[in-house]
């Protein structure tokens, strides 16, 4: 068995489910995980926006005008005016629940429980199309088996616990069609997985039910040496060892979503990133084998912020970098980059939340810097210190560029450059003509 995603895009108009339909058909009882149509979730958002500036009126003007654009897809996609009149029939039950929230104690529950509609909905109509064009396709509900822990991480024993009945429970099952990105969290509340979700959700199950092999289906052939938006002739990469594609999807490559990676990777299941635009482009295969002496991609991650905190001594006291990590934790901000010296360190996040209680803890042991609207650059591959000449490539590559950090050696896959937002793209073409074109 193998697990399908399809984001947004993939499914965003009647011709496109029905192009996905005709994917995932003919090869085998998989798992298809759906995110909502393009442009759905945005509008719901949009919608529990008014909600909590009490405007219902608002609400439902925006929920009137997301049915309509429904009903048209609707009428592009089914042939048939029995499953047309079924399909209308399950989708209004949708929108009556959308109009049962009110401005009176709207909650952040309540808001996620909307947001859960546009996958349910997508799922429902590419499981009735699939029973009109003649398949046995079972919609399974993931908020009867998906689920988060106390500490909001996914509870991998309870999804395969419960996810394994329900696909026993359906043998003559030509496909199962289910939700990406929706949850229920450690209360039973419905919840989610935050943006990007979906790709998780296609990772946790191949996780719980050992899949042969986990797809990603997206608008582009695979995960690129480069961002296509700012670079030319950017290439795919057929091959990623895991901890490699982690590094680019953390930092900045938007084709997966950066926690996916590790399910796949703790129960050893290749994960494919395919087109569904181009659905015979190769792609990039995701797995556990190493090729080794080359620099695969890059990747760029926006909107950080570079701390630099000088020790008030002139060499570091005993316990001033414990008490620089201490701060970041106490507030529960990850630290992206670190750089220390005689008599200070720097590091880098990418979430200003809190950030001037941060700055007035820090000010207490130390003088402080920062630099703001900064950018992570990402060089990866296989950078093991014994692999001569690699880090030189990628340094000599900026050597027009002002770098204000370089972390090397962390990580036996990446070497990160920290630039102003300015040089960001300047920096992304340099190391793609120096490393790929050259």
């Amino acid at each position: 068995m193998k697990v399908l995603k399809f984001g947004g895009t993939s499914v965003g108009s009647a011709r496109r489910i029905k192009e996905v339909a005709n994917l995932i058909t003919g090869r085998g009882t998989n798992i298809i995980v759906l995110s909502a149509m393009s442009g759905t979730t945005n509008t719901l958002v949009e919608i529990a926006d008014y909600l909590y500036k009490g405007n219902t009126n608002g609400a439902r003007e925006i929920i009137n005008s997301l049915e309509k654009r429904y009903a048209t897809v609707m009428e592009e996609l089914f042939a048939s005016g029995e499953y047309l009149a079924a399909a209308r029939e399950r989708l209004s039950e949708f929108f009556h629940h959308l109009r049962s929230f009110t401005r009176d104690g709207f909650t952040v529950t309540e808001e996620k429980e909307i947001l859960a509609q546009g996958e349910l909905m997508s799922t429902t109509l590419m499981d009735l199309y699939l029973h009109e064009q003649g398949f046995n396709s079972v919609w399974l509900p993931a908020l009867e088996f998906m689920r988060t822990d106390t500490d909001g991480e996914a509870d991998s024993d309870y999804i395969a616990q419960h996810l394994q009945p329900m696909l026993d429970s359906h043998p003559d099952a030509d496909l199962f069609i289910t939700q990406g990105f929706i949850c229920r969290n450690s209360k039973g509340e419905i919840d989610n997985l935050q943006r990007g979700g979906s790709d998780l959700t296609a990772s946790l199950i191949g996780g719980a039910l050992l899949a042969e092999e986990i797809e990603i289906w997206t608008d582009i052939d695979g995960m690129h040496n480069n961002d296509p938006r700012f670079v030319e002739q950017t290439e795919p990469v057929h091959e990623l060892h895991f901890d490699e594609a982690a590094e680019l999807a953390y930092f900045g490559a938007k084709i997966l979503h950066p926690t996916c990676v590790m399910p796949a990777r703790m129960n050893n299941i290749p994960i494919r990133v395919l087109n569904t635009m181009e659905p015979e482009a190769r792609g990039t295969l995701i797995y556990n084998t190493v090729h080794s002496r080359s620099i695969k991609a890059v990747a760029a991650k926006d909107n950080v912020i570079a701390i630099k905190i000088k020790s008030s001594r002139m060499l570091l006291a005993s316990g001033f970098i414990h008490r620089v990590f201490e701060i970041f934790d106490n507030y529960h901000r990850p630290i992206d980059m670190i750089a220390t010296s005689e008599v200070g360190i720097s590091v880098t996040i990418d979430n200003p939340l809190k950030l001037e209680h941060i700055i007035d803890e820090l000010k207490e042991i130390g003088t402080v810097t920062i630099d703001y609207d900064m950018v992570i650059i990402c060089v990866v591959g296989d950078l093991e210190w014994h692999n001569r000449g690699f880090e030189a490539k990628a340094v000599d590559a900026l050597r027009d560029i002002p770098v204000r950090m370089i972390s090397y050696g962390g990580s036996n896959r990446n070497i990160s450059f920290l630039v102003k937002k300015e040089d960001k793209v300047k920096a992304l073409k340099a190391l793609s003509e120096h490393l790929f074109l050259n």
